[in-house]
């Protein structure tokens, strides 16, 4: 397993690079110059060259490029041009939040959708499974921004159960669970339709295989030969779609935030971006990199738990 892992870890390093270019280049091309946010839109003309040249701007986009390289290695992603802090300040403010809505949005999405998607197979064809993949289907269906607002019009104004807005303090407290449940819901709500889809799928095929006819002819009850026999062969599939989905999750995330005003890096990088704070928005491209790069390790890590065969 480890010399697994380590194969994918160098294989990802280009990825990496690769996010790291684009993400530089991306932010060249966005209108506005950081000189005149850092100066000032009322700053005069030479205060405003001697910003760009102690920031290295007025140099050819290799250089430029090149430097802004060395002090990623070095660990130094830069100062916010709005609140002066520096990146990895706000970015470890911002990352927890983030990492509690992931978590709090799988934690409870995967295993209902692996539940749902079990049932509709054990129950192929009844009124159960009709209803579980139109359920599937409205979930992938809608889109994040309009589950969201109807989870606020339900439960935070037409109820008022839960608090929309903010994040009311540490996820181990009351205030903090009460804060996270609607950003968590509406966020997992996407993610269960998919899950429940390919568990059907591929619980139905899994059946099929020699082994599991063979515990049917000894007696074992439907029940059992689903969860002992099936489930876990069937699952592969499952966990590669929840890696492939991470990529739509950290889109999901960002939009979630936004509308809660949950204080996430999703959020960060939204306000950088309309603030033109270029190096909080390159920051955040890099972590949201290094996320999706983390999630998939943790996808393989899974792989070679339910299918030793992986490591070969």
């Amino acid at each position: 397993m480890v010399a697994t892992l380590l194969r994918r870890i160098g294989l990802s390093i280009p990825v990496l690079l690769g996010v790291m270019v684009f993400g530089f280049l991306l932010l060249q091309m966005v209108p506005g110059d950081p000189a005149i946010v850092l100066a000032g839109p009322t700053a005069p003309p030479e205060v405003v060259e001697a910003i760009r040249k102690s920031m290295g701007l007025d140099r050819p986009l290799i250089v430029q490029f090149w430097m802004y390289f060395e002090r990623i290695l070095a660990g130094d992603l830069g100062r916010s041009m709005i609140s002066n802090k520096p990146v990895t300040e706000e970015l470890a403010a911002a990352i927890g939040p983030t990492i509690e809505l992931m978590v709090a949005c799988l934690i409870w999405s995967i295993p209902l959708g692996i539940a749902m998607g079990t049932v509709a197979a054990m129950k192929r064809g009844s009124l159960v499974d009709r209803a579980v993949m139109a359920l599937s289907v409205a979930g992938v269906s809608l889109p994040v921004f309009f589950i969201c607002l109807l989870l606020i019009q339900l439960f935070g104004i037409t109820f008022r159960w839960l608090p929309f807005v903010g994040r009311g303090g540490p996820v181990w407290t009351l205030e903090g669970l009460r804060h996270l449940a609607l950003p968590a819901m509406s966020l997992g709500m996407v993610f269960i339709g998919p899950v429940a889809r390919m568990t059907r799928s591929s619980v139905l095929e899994v059946l099929k295989l020699d082994h599991v006819r063979t515990a049917r002819s000894k007696g074992l009850t439907e029940r059992a030969v689903v969860i002992r026999h099936a489930l876990r062969n069937a699952l592969i599939p499952v966990v590669t779609l929840v890696g492939l989905q991470a990529g739509y999750l950290l889109g999901g995330a960002v939009v979630t935030e936004t509308i809660f005003g949950w204080p996430g890096v999703g959020r960060l990088a939204v306000g950088a971006i309309l603030s033109s704070d270029f190096t909080i928005a390159q920051g955040c491209i890099l972590v949201m990199a290094l996320t999706f790069i983390a999630i998939n390790l943790i996808v393989d890590i899974l792989y070679s738990v339910l299918d030793p065969r992986v490591q070969k």
